[in-house]
């Protein structure tokens, strides 16, 4: 594919190339990740002073490229505060986006026991997120079958951990939704377990103090029916970084976070050649090598994330098929 965009201008950087998916019908996908958007914080890694800029840059950014739709691999908020989901649905409509927006819940949208606030109901998050305004969800974008599933929980099930589940009514309908789609792409928040792998290997590698972000439980039913029913794209957010892995023949794309290093969002551009995912910035130099100090500096476990990320940007692409 093109590494220039339908109007001429620079694409971003390849991450990229799939053989599939493939579909007859050009479709463009724009997908952002873990904004964490927060007006009432500032500091840590994830930049909070600036993740309304973040964000703000990335869908406007995004509503210039003509893409069919613009997807959110969750965790929209810092922890699911009402008020930062009333911002960002107000950056996302000045943003002016002539595509449909969607977006799953990530870990820190949803409620969790110790939070001093009233979480925005998952069930709201759904009504101004999800075609149909409920989880799972099969929407038709383009060529393309958008499949979108809660892995992070609600105010029934996760409620005590950041940890992830793909629940067996969720597995169930997914065995059900697949065999009927011609081109699907799944959205989670959280990992298929060879992605969680990645950062175990870089802990014995090079930070052995390194804390391991929660994972999902129990995710062998998750990856079973993905493979059985021959998936061919996963998109995923959780750990902040650009990266790609294939387990039991199912491809799963890590969409970077837009709030911290390397802030990012991914152009994924679906044809009858296949795939091709690019990389595109949100911030300027200054503010990337400011996210990339602040994270490196944060903790032990921000610092490998972000070694993670720029050993990953500096492999571009990471596949070529």
């Amino acid at each position: 594919m093109n590494p220039v965009d339908r109007d001429g201008r620079s694409s971003g950087v390849r991450m990229a190339s799939l053989d599939r998916p493939r579909t007859d019908e050009r479709t463009r996908l724009a997908v952002i990740a873990d904004p964490h958007l927060s007006t009432r914080e500032s500091g840590t890694s994830k930049l909070f002073e600036h993740t309304e800029a973040h964000v703000e840059a990335a869908l406007q950014d995004a509503a210039a490229r003509d893409p069919d739709a613009v997807v959110c691999a969750g965790d929209i908020t810092k922890d699911g505060e009402p008020w930062n989901f009333e911002r960002f649905d107000e950056i996302l409509a000045d943003a002016d986006l002539d595509a449909p927006f969607y977006s799953v819940p990530g870990n820190h949208d949803v409620p969790k026991e110790g939070y001093d606030h009233d979480n925005l109901p998952v069930a709201e998050f759904a009504e101004r997120y999800a075609p149909g305004e409920e989880f799972p969800f099969h929407v038709e974008v383009g060529g393309v079958d958008l499949l979108g599933i809660n892995s992070s929980g609600d105010e029934t099930f996760l409620t005590d951990t950041h940890e992830g589940l793909v629940r067996e009514e969720t597995v169930e309908w997914l065995a059900d939704t697949l065999p009927e789609t011609d081109t699907p792409v799944v959205v989670s928040h959280f990992n298929l377990p060879a992605m969680a792998e990645q950062v175990h290997e870089h802990r014995d590698l090079a930070e052995p103090d390194m804390f391991v972000p929660p994972e999902l439980r129990d995710p062998e039913p998750f990856v079973d029916v993905l493979a059985e029913n021959d998936a061919p794209l996963v998109l995923t957010g959780h750990l902040h970084m650009p990266s790609t892995v294939d387990q039991r023949g199912v491809r799963e794309v890590m969409v970077p976070t837009t709030c911290s290093f390397p802030q990012s969002y991914l152009l994924v551009d679906v044809g009858p050649e296949g795939t091709e995912i690019r990389l595109v910035p949100c911030a300027d130099f200054e503010g990337t090598v400011r996210g990339h100090r602040e994270r490196a500096g944060d903790s032990v476990t921000a610092r490998g994330l972000t070694a993670m990320a720029a050993t990953r940007l500096a492999q571009f692409p990471l596949v070529e098929e």
